[in-house]
């Protein structure tokens, strides 16, 4: 018995240990952040990463940053981005989810398939050839371009969609077209309200991942001074001198500040929406 004890023990305190410096891992960043983000130029060049500002109350980083990164102008176009963006993806993801679960046909099991193997296929190894559809296009530096591509539906959405839709008894289609619904009144009357949960994970994975998209922002909107978003807004700290990473950092706690509020206000839309994402049935 006390060799199962202090097994048990050895066992808690491995996980204790793991987690702690898991937490410091992940914690570590974010402090680091917030100290560099409150000091001047002088402290930022003279002291270390770790090293405490003189004052906390000093917040014309902030300012600067919102100022000469045009925050403004990025917050509303990466609003607009985000509203189309959410609302294309989810519309197409659970149409076509619709489609691949209540309609048998040839070909439906090939293009499940398909989907995986996509998922297995690089994003980056296909970037040459979107650039060159995109550019003959002419959708290259445009709003709506970036958009649409980003608008591009993802496997896993789609997937998250039939899982749901499994769930869903067929015979709710068949008794709304038995009183005359046609397959859009069904879709979007009876089965799409039933898939809240759906949708808000759905709307969580695809909108963290639009709202901190660097790569493709930066890639497809060249003209920073009319498309600039947030992730690239504050490009404009860093340059071949060096990067001013005190106003970088204070331009990253204000585009946490939107993100948070968010949580804080559907935190609980959020846990439900991802615990009925993770268990079928």
């Amino acid at each position: 018995m006390a060799a199962i004890k202090a097994k048990r023990l050895l066992i808690n305190i491995a996980k204790y240990v793991l987690l702690v410096f898991a937490a410091f891992v992940a914690l570590v960043p974010i402090v680091s952040c917030v100290i560099t983000a409150f000091k001047t130029d002088e402290e930022y060049a003279s002291t270390s990463v770790m090293t405490l500002p003189e004052s906390w109350l000093n917040f014309d980083n902030f300012v600067i940053a919102w100022q000469k990164a045009d925050m403004g102008h990025a917050f509303l176009n990466s609003f607009i981005v985000l509203v189309c963006v959410l609302a294309g993806s989810v519309l197409i993801s659970s149409m076509l989810a619709y489609v691949l679960n209540r309609f048998k046909f040839h070909g439906n099991t090939l293009i499940r398939n398909l989907f995986t193997i996509a998922t297995l296929i690089p994003g980056i190894a296909t970037q040459v050839t979107v650039y060159q559809i995109m550019t003959s296009l002419h959708l290259v530096n445009s709003l709506p371009g970036y958009i649409i591509l980003m608008m591009g539906t993802d496997v896993i959405t789609i997937y998250i969609f039939l899982q749901f839709f499994e769930n869903l008894p067929v015979s709710l289609d068949e008794s709304a077209i038995l009183d005359g619904c046609s397959y859009f009144g069904v879709f979007f009357k009876i089965l799409l309200p039933l898939l809240k949960p759906a949708i808000v994970t759905s709307a969580i994975l695809k909108g963290v991942g639009t709202y901190n998209e660097y790569y493709m922002a930066n890639l497809y909107l060249q003209d920073k001074t009319k498309y600039q978003v947030v992730s690239t807004s504050l490009y404009v700290f860093s340059g071949p001198m060096g990067s001013q990473y005190n106003y970088i950092c204070a331009g990253v706690l204000i585009t946490i500040i939107p993100a948070l509020i968010i949580f804080l206000l559907c935190q609980d839309q959020i846990y439900s929406g991802m615990a009925a994402g993770a268990v079928k049935g």
